[in-house]
């Protein structure tokens, strides 16, 4: 099973693309979760579900036009900024990589604004969905 994590307040327009995935996102063998904020919140149930991978999708700023979508690799997580979270993703990510036996895969996904969800975001995560139901996240460009 993967478990996809949408990470992101969804009442601050584009920083919601990780929630409105998740919430979008109804496949057999995948088990999405909308963590608002907080995905540390929900360790012990990713632990639960023995996921082979977890891929987390948020809002990104990574200095690319809006819309655009990159896999982040744990070593270019700093040349992006996210928005506030309670913990830094980093620090999660290496929580999981330490308890799980999942490959972890962040999504990144460039913000438009804040104050509503930009069409460019939202085609953003309808273009994420098709990738995600042809398994073909590897295809993703990298940061």
């Amino acid at each position: 099973m993967d478990v996809l994590l949408g990470v992101g307040n969804d009442g601050n327009g584009d920083d919601g693309i990780g929630p409105w995935i998740a919430q979008r996102l109804s496949m057999e063998g995948w088990h999405a979760i909308d963590c608002f904020t907080v995905p540390e919140n929900y360790t012990g149930e990713i632990r639960r579900l023995e996921p082979r991978r977890v891929v987390i999708v948020d809002a990104a700023d990574m200095g690319l036009s809006p819309g655009a979508i990159r896999r982040i690799p744990r070593d270019r997580m700093g040349t992006a900024s996210f928005s506030t979270h309670a913990m830094p993703l980093s620090v999660f990510i290496d929580y999981l990589a330490d308890t799980t036996d999942a490959a972890i895969v962040l999504v990144g996904v460039q913000p438009r604004w804040f104050n509503k969800m930009s069409s460019e975001v939202m085609q953003a995560g309808e273009r994420l969905l098709d990738v995600l139901h042809a398994d073909m996240l590897d295809d993703l460009p990298r940061l």
